[in-house]
């Protein structure tokens, strides 16, 4: 059972984190044109240097969950925050792709719309998923930001028809958010059960409270599958070809591929709440994962669109991730995170460089594109460092991350399912590659008139050297952020090796 420790706030940074983009959002409804991009601006960078003030604070040394600060709501509701090193891995990438996020929506010009009050609300929500410890607080929270992606993407879809994209995503997401509702009150009122009716679902407790068998396997299955849908695992990944297919590029990266709340979701609350479960039936998801990594990527591999081939490397590479999470090793769920953190870089420097893309020539087709390093070479390089990123190449945090998972890999499963994921890297390597060489080197074939081939912008140049910047730095580096959820991961580690050790004696 895992047991938690927590070092109280001394002042509420947890709670100007999620007000500060709260508070910018109302008052960004009421503000368009440059007065919103100031704003705006100001508004996500106060934000980042408070995500920075956490981390300069945060003691990496301790166990514990730090910053704490719990109010009683009503009934078994209540708020209750508190982070460790992987909240706060989480927090600083929200952070950073918002704020380049607003400045790809001041670069397109977007900030004439409503666009950045609904960005910045989101950016709220998802802090207050980051930071909270109360499960039912989390499902909530995940509900609001739902809502408000489905709004963004209906009000600036770019297809005419965005009705049946619209459909199909709240068909998927209306399922995952019920089954993680029925998954959480199962858990509430399964503590009910042992503490004389009094409910509750807060972490610490939860995890502390034996499940009855007869509602585990369900109970696990409905937050498994509702996480799964957002994260998204083969095959509950329906919903995201269509949406990257149809939805703005100005806003989609940062939050519907970049920010991996399924993953922070599985690791904050069902491993440690469901730990029997998760032994029981991790092998059964690793069969699913590495199906999952050879689907996509042959999928990824006939489409004729940058969008959709994103959208498949992204359910392809989830595959790996989730291989890594369920190694239940340290070393496996350390690369299941870095995976996540290198995946919200890479897959939003894609999309972010699509964008600039399609802007100058109004399409995303592969055998329409061609030609762009000749006026667009900085463009081109950060589309490259961001692809691979994604096949982790050295240099970049996807190199790391990926040599973890398959050490932690071989070690639990064994050469097949490690050897089936290293291929599905292999395989997402050549078709981003050959995505590259076609899109930005190969001689276009169709007709380039209408193309606007005047040189870079500075706008341009800025955001592709940003995103260039930021990946190799994480790459580098990638032992600080190693190093910020180590002590964070002892404690889960401890309690799987446990049961892993367990299992094999039987």
């Amino acid at each position: 059972m895992m047991q938690y420790s927590e070092i109280q706030a001394t002042w509420p940074l947890l709670e100007a984190l999620q007000l500060l983009p709260f508070i910018a959002a109302l008052v960004l409804w009421h503000v368009r044109g440059k007065p919103a991009a100031i704003i705006g601006l100001v508004a996500v960078t106060l934000e980042m240097l408070l995500a920075l003030q956490l981390y300069q604070q945060f003691d990496l040394t301790s166990d514990s969950m730090q910053f704490a600060n719990q109010v009683n709501l009503f009934g078994a509701l209540s708020y209750h925050v508190a982070v460790d090193g992987i909240s706060i891995l989480f927090i600083l990438l929200t952070a950073l792709l918002t704020l380049l996020g607003v400045l790809f929506i001041i670069f397109r010009k977007l900030h004439h719309t409503g666009v950045l009050a609904i960005m910045t609300l989101i950016q709220a929500l998802l802090m207050s998923q980051f930071v909270t410890v109360d499960l039912l607080w989390f499902v909530l929270m995940s509900t609001l930001e739902i809502l408000a992606l489905g709004y963004l993407l209906y009000r600036w879809a770019t297809f005419i028809d965005a009705e049946p994209m619209i459909i199909r995503y709240s068909q998927f997401m209306t399922v995952g958010i019920l089954l993680m509702l029925m998954g959480t009150f199962m858990l509430g009122w399964n503590y009910s059960g042992h503490h004389n009716g009094d409910w509750s679902f807060d972490l610490y407790k939860l995890a502390a409270t034996p499940i009855e068998p007869a509602i585990a396997t369900f109970t696990f299955f409905a937050l498994f599958y509702g996480l799964g849908v957002r994260i998204p695992i083969f095959p509950l990944h329906g919903w995201l070809p269509s949406t990257i297919q149809d939805g703005n590029i100005a806003v989609a990266p940062m939050f519907l591929l970049g920010l991996k709340v399924g993953v922070f979701g599985l690791l904050r609350f069902v491993f440690p709440i469901m730990p029997e479960m998760v032994v029981e039936w991790h092998q059964i998801v690793i069969v699913f994962a590495v199906i999952g990594i050879f689907y996509a990527a042959l999928l990824a591999m006939r489409q004729v669109s940058l969008r959709r081939l994103m959208a498949y490397a992204v359910i392809s590479h989830t595959g790996i991730l989730t291989i890594g999470l369920f190694t239940l090793h340290k070393e496996g769920f350390a690369g299941g995170i870095m995976l996540a953190i290198n995946f919200g870089l890479a897959i939003s420097g894609l999309m972010f460089m699509i964008g600039l893309v399609w802007q100058r020539t109004n399409t995303a087709s592969i055998e329409r594109l061609g030609g762009i390093f000749q006026f667009m070479p900085m463009v081109s390089l950060a589309f490259l460092v961001s692809g691979l990123a994604i096949a982790g190449m050295p240099g970049t945090p996807g190199f790391d991350a990926v040599h973890l998972v398959l050490e932690s890999a071989i070690s639990e499963f064994g050469a097949l399912v490690t050897i089936a994921a290293a291929l599905g890297n292999v395989v997402a390597a050549g078709f981003l590659l050959f995505a590259f060489q076609k899109a930005f080197l190969a001689e276009p074939k169709g007709d380039t008139s209408h193309w606007d081939t005047s040189p870079a912008q500075i706008t341009e140049r800025a955001m592709a050297i940003i995103v260039i910047v930021v990946i190799l730095a994480m790459g580098f580096f990638s032992n600080l952020w190693l190093d910020l959820f180590d002590h964070s991961l002892n404690d889960l580690s401890v309690v799987y090796k446990q049961l892993l050790e367990k299992q094999g004696g039987h």
